[in-house]
């Protein structure tokens, strides 16, 4: 059990039967009444991301999650398939559990699966990755006060804003938790 006055960014806690990390929480003294901690918290098995406010002082279940390295292998219809890369073991994925994260895994790529007791509950992406531009419009001069920026199709079939001056062809740093444009790689 672990103290919700203990909270930090990237804590993993069991309540009511899911299991949860907090993005985001704030101690709160009221001038009449109790404190109180406010939460926003991530649901691991279902995306969700819900708001929360606990009592001060009160306990909630501590989630030990694993997480393993892995490769991404490939596609097979809606499935998707990793290997261990210290085991070689095999593990298959549906396209359900991974719809956001598909925008960014190639193959070959190296990620991090998240477990809970044998449960597989998602994967951990890098902060960025690098995708090549598959498909962009000529980025026209002029007309432009300051930060235009003209969509683009990465290889992975994400389209992101970038400025005028990508082209098919070059190669970008994309942040995984935004899906925006970063930098050239």
């Amino acid at each position: 059990m672990i103290s919700v006055n203990d909270f930090r960014t990237g804590l993993t806690i069991e309540v009511d039967g899911d299991i949860f990390t907090v993005l985001d929480f704030q101690h709160v003294k009221p001038g009449k009444g109790a404190a109180f901690v406010r939460s926003k918290l991530k649901n691991l098995r279902n995306g969700n991301t819900v708001e929360r406010t606990f009592r001060a002082g009160e306990d909630v279940g501590r989630a030990h999650v694993e997480n393993r390295a892995m490769q991404y292998l490939y596609a097979s219809g809606q499935e998707h398939t990793f290997m261990d890369n210290e085991t070689y073991d095999q593990i298959t994925l549906p396209a359900s559990q991974l719809e956001w994260e598909l925008n960014f895994l190639k193959e070959n790529m190296t990620i991090s699966i998240v477990s809970y007791h044998g449960e597989i509950l998602g994967i951990n992406l890098p902060n960025s990755v690098e995708l090549k531009v598959v498909e962009s419009e000529p980025g026209i001069k002029g007309n432009t006060a300051q930060g235009a920026t003209k969509n683009a199709k990465m290889e992975t079939g994400l389209n992101v804003q970038v400025p005028l001056f990508i082209n098919e062809g070059d190669v970008l740093l994309i942040g995984t938790g935004d899906g925006k444009y970063i930098s050239r790689a």
